[in-house]
């Protein structure tokens, strides 16, 4: 005697190879044609696209009018020469030399010392 139990499983051992084919064979060629639909579709509008022509007027509010800048003013060939003069006859002043006339002050010290708290209290002991 054969047991229902084995016939079951070899009948859905058969079975299921053959379920689940016919479910993948029904289910990508749709998605799959789907897909082409929606590409054909995007690839026809694209190639049916035709950009507006370029008139030469169409930049005239993005885009300003080249004017080229003033030339510069040369200067005054007269006064670069006394400047010149004048500044070849100044005296040079180093830090830390007094200039002619006047007496050298002292540096002042700028470094603070800060008072200890603690040598109050070691004197009191």
């Amino acid at each position: 005697m054969i047991r229902p139990s084995l016939v079951r499983s070899s009948v859905l051992r058969m079975v299921r190879p053959q379920i689940f084919q016919q479910r993948r064979a029904l289910s990508t060629p749709n998605s799959s044609l789907r897909a082409d639909l929606v590409q054909d579709l995007y690839l026809r509008e694209i190639r049916a696209y035709k950009p507006p022509p370029l008139k030469p007027s169409d930049s005239d509010g993005h885009v300003q009018k080249f004017t080229a800048p003033k030339a510069p003013q040369s200067p005054d060939e007269g006064d670069i020469a006394q400047d010149l003069k004048a500044y070849e006859n100044q005296q040079v002043e180093l830090e830390g030399q007094a200039a002619s006339g006047e007496s050298g002050a002292a540096e002042e010290s700028w470094f603070e010392e800060e008072e200890d708290d603690d040598e109050p209290a070691a004197a009191a002991h």
